[in-house]
């Protein structure tokens, strides 16, 4: 059950600062524009450049969208349980269920390769601003969006080369004000070292989800090995403390948030609360009582259906929260008034109010255009009506063939030069696929495609014929060959010949869409995010000029750095909320049944743990989803914590920072110290993280 976002007493003056100067604790800021002088106002403590360093150069990215970091020499690297889920669930097997039971590796040599994580280490941080701002000079539409494209990828491609060992990425900041190339060092060989079992590190289920007091031990352990097979030397790493930390305390978070809204226009914002998060909902809702259903089967389809349940029941609580955010009557009409006060300083100063125009009333209109293009893009281009990971494989290899006749500017950016030795991983990923799933998910999403659609739309004829949803989905996935990697590989390798003489059936269904996803996401780009993008650079460049680099960039999962404290928040109630959890507290609420059912394993160690430890915490640090996995610091660049999840207040932060009760939720490093010694007896771990 969601709990209601309490959002009355937000103040206008608050939210106000959405648009606004930061203050104090508010901001997710890149590390080449740290407010050094607000921290330390803050906290006391001045970030120079040689800590600033040692934060980046010990922060990694999960490339699949999580955060983590180095914290040891040896190339241990510390993230959440749930952002490893995938590679626990694909180790898991009825003899051996490693979901369910945890895992914790007897040496370096009984370590297991998570072959779908890719580790992500920012080595450098350029600014390009100056060339994609002369490749896009004077173009507008198609015309911009293709000019910009070919210059983003062209730079990407001068960055990595032919080296496959390096990711380069050109972040788009400030809605396009500026552009920051960052390079990576890509590792591929990543292997578990440590995973609690799933029923502590998600102890409390959705119920729990977003919500404090909490008691999950949400951590792994992974260790990412070197070319030469042998763990990676990492010099730059974080230490755990050993003393934790006090109320009120400074807390540092480095990790990767996905991405935020909160330099978005009310037009933006509004097509987001009516239609995305609407549409989404829907979707989501039924998709989760399919999921449900499918698990009730027996002991195999629940395990295999549990990652995908709970990433939707995850979202489902996101996007219900984003949604009564922007119809939250005070929210939305400060975000309004923070709009409007930004416009009339644009107006009063004669030079910006000629650089921006009719930005505004462009973007308005793209909405307006944008929700009319939605329904095909969401569902043929996003695939929202194939949802199948063969029928991704299908769509990534028949646009790896296509895109591969182009030359490297003209392409998909996903296809460049530079990103396809991440999708050479991602399909040569041996991960087993559950086809019974597949088949019901797929059946579930071209039954959705039809009601969208109705039976005479052309796609829907194309796809389904005389067929129904579940036959359609039985014979594809039945049929396809594309669960082999090898033969994804054999597909991907063969290019354009091996792709037109397969016969394989998930490929001739991704044909058969592909003009028409085509087409939607070309509508959407020239429509829509060409002019949008374009208008949001001349409103920032206002921005700059009115505000400063006082102002921080929505977040584009990228590496930044909040600032916080530990502390507790009053609910509207007058409830107060400690901001320490204990072990005793977990002790306490379990119930011996799902989801407060702590193992069997917690059960037998009731007499040795100190339950007096402090287990989860809360800060005041700025976060949103991409966090997940984020080390929280104290000033001495040790951890004290590992961020895996906000409070319910946390859920408006997509689009604005609230102080009072906007919460980061972490396993507090003694809670997770306390687990690796009394509960799991990982001593050699205990070693090696220095906190014996």
């Amino acid at each position: 059950m969601v709990k209601p976002m309490r959002l009355a007493a937000t103040t206008a003056a608050t939210i106000a600062l959405m648009v606004g100067v930061a203050h104090a604790d508010e901001g997710m800021w890149t590390l080449d524009n740290v407010p050094t002088a607000a921290i330390a106002k803050a906290t006391g403590f001045t970030p120079d450049p040689a800590w600033l360093k040692k934060v980046q150069l010990s922060s990694v990215r999960l490339a699949g969208g999580c955060s983590g970091s180095f914290v040891s020499g040896e190339g241990l690297v510390m993230t959440n349980h749930h952002c490893v889920a995938d590679c626990v669930a694909e180790l898991s097997s009825a003899n051996d269920d490693v979901q369910a039971n945890g895992f914790l590796a007897k040496d370096r040599a009984d370590e297991r390769k998570c072959a779908g994580i890719e580790v992500n280490q920012l080595t450098d941080i350029i600014d390009v601003t100056d060339k994609v701002n002369k490749a896009t000079a004077g173009k507008n539409g198609q015309d911009f969006a293709n000019a910009r494209r070919a210059a983003l990828t062209q730079i990407e491609k001068e960055c990595a080369g032919n080296d496959a060992s390096l990711r380069c990425d050109v972040v788009t900041l400030y809605q396009g004000g500026r552009y920051n190339l960052y390079k990576y060092q890509r590792y591929q060989d990543v292997r578990l070292a440590f995973a609690p079992e799933a029923g502590i590190a998600a102890f409390g289920g959705d119920p729990d989800n977003f919500n404090f007091p909490r008691y999950c031990l949400d951590m792994s352990l992974l260790r990412v090995y070197g070319a030469d097979g042998k763990p990676l030397k990492s010099p730059n790493h974080f230490k755990w403390s050993k003393q934790g930390t006090k109320p009120g305390e400074a807390t540092f978070v480095s990790g990767h948030p996905g991405s935020t809204s909160r330099q978005r226009t009310i037009a933006e914002l509004e097509f987001v609360r009516d239609e995305v998060a609407t549409s989404y909902l829907f979707h989501a809702q039924e998709r989760r009582g399919r999921l449900i259903e499918f698990g009730r089967e027996n002991a195999d389809r629940r395990r295999e259906a549990f990652e995908p349940l709970a990433h939707t029941e995850n979202g489902i609580k996101v996007w219900h929260g984003r949604q009564q955010a922007l119809a939250d009557k005070e929210f939305f009409g400060a975000k309004v008034k923070a709009e409007q006060e930004l416009r009339a300083k644009i107006a009063a100063d004669p030079k910006l109010s000629a650089e921006v125009g009719d930005a505004f009333e462009v973007i308005a209109k793209a909405q307006d255009r944008y929700a009319q293009l939605f329904p095909r893009y969401i569902m043929l281009e996003r695939m929202r009506a194939f949802d199948s990971d063969l029928a991704g494989f299908a769509r990534s290899l028949l646009r790896a063939a296509d895109e591969s006749k182009l030359a490297n500017n003209d392409r998909l950016r996903e296809f460049s030069d530079a990103r396809l030795p991440a999708l050479k991983q991602r399909l040569s990923n041996p991960a087993p696929v559950h086809k019974d799933l597949e088949i019901a998910m797929l059946s579930f999403s071209l039954t959705k495609l039809r009601e969208a659609f109705g039976p005479d739309d052309a796609i829907v004829k194309a796809v389904l014929g005389k067929q129904s949803p579940d036959q359609v989905a039985n014979a594809a996935i039945t049929a396809s060959k594309l669960s082999d990697p090898a033969e994804r590989l054999r597909l991907f390798e063969g290019g354009k010949a091996a792709i037109d003489a397969s016969d394989d059936p998930l490929i001739k269904l991704m044909k058969a869409i592909d003009p028409a996803a085509r087409a939607a996401r070309k509508a959407v780009e020239e429509e829509v995010e060409a002019p949008v993008e374009q208008a949001q650079a001349r409103i920032a460049k206002a921005r700059f000029a009115i505000y400063g680099d006082s102002v921080y960039p929505d977040a584009t999962f990228s590496l930044r750095l909040s600032y916080g404290k530990v502390q507790g928040w009053e609910e509207l109630d007058g409830h107060q909320v400690e901001p320490y959890t204990t072990f005793a507290g977990a002790f306490e609420r379990d119930t011996g049944a799902a989801p407060f059912d702590l193992p069997t394993r917690w059960d037998q160690a009731k007499g040795k743990v100190n339950m007096s430890t402090p287990f989860n915490a809360v800060t005041t640090n700025d976060i949103i989803g991409g966090n997940s996995g984020s080390p929280a610091l104290n000033s001495k660049a040790e951890v004290i914590g590992l961020v895996f999840d906000g409070n319910i207040h946390s859920l408006s932060g997509d689009y604005g920072y609230e102080p009072k009760r906007n919460r980061t939720v972490m396993v507090d490093v003694r809670g997770m110290t306390e687990a690796l010694r009394n509960v799991y007896g990982a001593d050699q771990l205990i070693k090696e993280l220095g906190v014996k």
